[in-house]
């Protein structure tokens, strides 16, 4: 099958294609079903499957869908890793689990969120503690960001007020107080939340079933809509005085970046799926990278998660505008060019491939 062919139209596609190269490959497979329906009313599962040794001490995890629509990206690798005949060969004593569309609500209604507007990868803080994170630029920008009308008259006052914050600011600043995180306003974008979602306990529950054997724990979390079209920017999930961030290079190689370092294309962030998988698998060593492909320039991305919040706060999804806000969302985290999914694949591909070298040869 040509690789291209293992990338989804949609949801149901994908999880279809996820579960038929689940059944070829013999893979143990686990359901969880999310409390919400579908567009059309379908039921909504993150599937696991796991191949390899039961008891593995190295297991690699490959994770899609942490952000909703991003997950045809990583849903097409993990179909290609169960299907196609040029997938990196699984090594003797490594267990490989794939963990599909975390975010279900996201990926099957077009969303970066769940299903309670919740930023799964700002989700994971301890919230009986309190004391989040101030985000006062967000504040400032809140009412820009997801206006109440969203008509080109509105449009333009509101990104009056954006462009001015950038020009006193700086557009890194900018794009930070966006995107970052924010956990005040939970109908705007980027909001961590005031409790762990479905995903996060599932993704917890997950990986305490999964991985109670595992010493060592190779991690690849597939993200779009950041950097140049089709690169994927292996970003380190580690303090860069960490010997896992050492390792992370070693790994996945010398291009490896990292949001707290300053040399990513992410802005340094808190509450990440991957720091809660640390944190819940702390026995484990880990090794980890979050796999950005780039689609379009961030001002574009950025326009299409402010009106797919709008739409989800104010309007119709199901009317002609609605329609086209999903349409320019869809777009603006997957290209749907043969092109930019052969560039996925060989980049997701060879990544896996490295992350097994490096699971036979930790100690």
């Amino acid at each position: 099958m040509d690789i291209v062919d293992q990338f989804s139209a949609n949801y149901s596609d994908a999880r279809g294609k996820f579960l038929a190269g689940c059944l070829g490959a013999g893979a143990q497979v686990t359901h969880y079903r999310n409390p919400v329906a579908g567009p059309d009313g379908e039921a909504l599962f993150t599937d696991v499957a796991r191949l390899g040794p039961a008891a593995a001490a190295r297991v690699l995890l490959v994770i899609s869908g942490t952000h909703g629509v991003e997950g045809f990206c990583g849903s097409g690798v993990q179909a290609g890793l169960l299907e196609n005949t040029d997938a990196p060969t699984l090594p003797d004593g490594v267990a490989l689990l794939l963990v599909h569309a975390i975010n279900p609500y996201g990926f099957a209604w077009l969303r970066r969120v769940t299903e309670d507007n919740v930023d799964l990868n700002r989700n994971f803080l301890d919230h009986e503690a309190g004391g989040y994170p101030e985000n006062p630029g967000y504040d400032q920008l809140a009412d820009a960001l997801v206006p109440e009308i969203w008509d080109e008259a509105a449009r333009a006052l509101a990104e009056q007020v954006i462009d001015e914050y950038g020009e006193r600011h700086g557009l890194f600043a900018l794009q930070a107080a966006i995107s970052v995180g924010q956990y005040r306003h939970n109908q705007g974008l980027f909001f961590g939340g005031q409790a762990p979602t479905w995903s996060r306990r599932v993704m917890e529950q997950i990986v305490k079933a999964e991985l109670g054997e595992a010493r060592h724990v190779g991690l690849i979390d597939f993200h779009t809509g950041l950097g140049p079209y089709g690169y994927g920017e292996p970003i380190c999930l580690h303090e860069p005085d960490q010997a896992a961030h050492k390792r992370a290079r070693a790994w996945f190689g010398e291009d490896v970046t990292s949001p707290k370092g300053g040399s990513s294309s992410s802005p340094d962030v808190r509450g990440t799926l991957a720091e809660g998988l640390f944190n819940c698998v702390g026995h484990a060593q880990w090794t980890g990278i979050a796999l950005e492909f780039g689609t379009k320039p961030i001002p574009d991305v950025i326009n299409a998660l402010r009106g797919d919040a709008w739409l989800h706060n104010h309007g119709e999804v199901k009317s002609a505008q609605g329609r086209e806000i999903k349409a320019t969302i869809r777009a603006a985290f997957y290209p749907d060019e043969a092109d930019w999914k052969r560039k996925i694949w060989t980049r997701g591909a060879d990544m896996v491939k490295r992350a097994y070298r490096g699971l036979i040869s930790a100690s």
